[in-house]
């Protein structure tokens, strides 16, 4: 059975500068709640919608975890 592809790759930005990346299912969600710290920052999805397990693979070789 194929594992579903429901989790994004992110990067949370402030102009040209990455402060933040990482995983999740929901977009919107995680922008608001880094705006919180970065009010005047803004998501970039990374690529496609992908498994978690690929994700997590992602997050770690960028160093995000």
């Amino acid at each position: 059975m194929n594992k579903p592809r429901n989790t994004f790759k992110y990067q949370f930005k402030v102009g040209n500068k990455i402060v933040h990346g990482g995983i999740t299912k929901d977009l919107e969600r995680r922008a608001s709640e880094h705006r919180e710290k970065w009010p005047s920052g803004h998501i970039k999805k990374v690529g496609h919608k992908t498994t978690e397990d690929a994700a997590r693979k992602w997050e770690k070789n960028k160093g995000y975890t």
